[in-house]
């Protein structure tokens, strides 16, 4: 499936799927006014196509507020990045991890429940073979967040 695939029909079940995954198809099927049989269909060939790739969790702002958020910049050697990905992955702290074009390789994304976990992990991620450099930003409030 492409994006040339999706119809306005399948943008709306994302849409509202990204606001509440938990939506049941008969819920969907009548915001939607279409069966539910339709609906069903629909999210079969998103899965099947990737376009939906699962359904998941989101945590809420009293489930967050004890867990201190931090973004980790990394400069990293050239040809280590397979080595470096594969650790970081086993970091439970890190939540995501982006490539980017710049003047960084990769940008983390790490909540922890302490200071001082954050900092443990910021120290792991400092002393792996092939990272040049870090840099850490801590965040201090979300004024915006929009992901689904």
């Amino acid at each position: 499936m492409t994006v040339n695939d999706v119809d306005e029909l399948d943008r709306g079940i994302l849409t509202h799927l990204a606001q509440d995954a938990r939506l049941s198809v008969a819920v969907l099927a009548r915001r939607l006014k279409v069966a539910r049989s339709t609906v069903q269909a629909r999210l079969e060939r998103l899965e099947t196509s990737g376009a939906i790739a699962g359904y998941t969790l989101r945590l809420g702002d009293s489930a967050r507020e004890n867990r201190i958020r931090a973004t980790c910049l990394l400069n990293i050697e050239p040809r280590s990045q397979a080595a470096i990905l594969t650790r970081l992955r086993s970091m439970p702290e890190i939540e995501r991890i982006h490539t980017t074009s710049g003047r960084v390789d990769l940008l983390l994304q790490l909540a922890a429940s302490s200071t001082s976990q954050l900092d443990d992990v910021l120290d792991q991620i400092g002393g792996l073979t092939g990272v040049r450099s870090s840099e850490s930003l801590i965040h201090l409030s979300t004024k915006l967040d929009r992901s689904a």
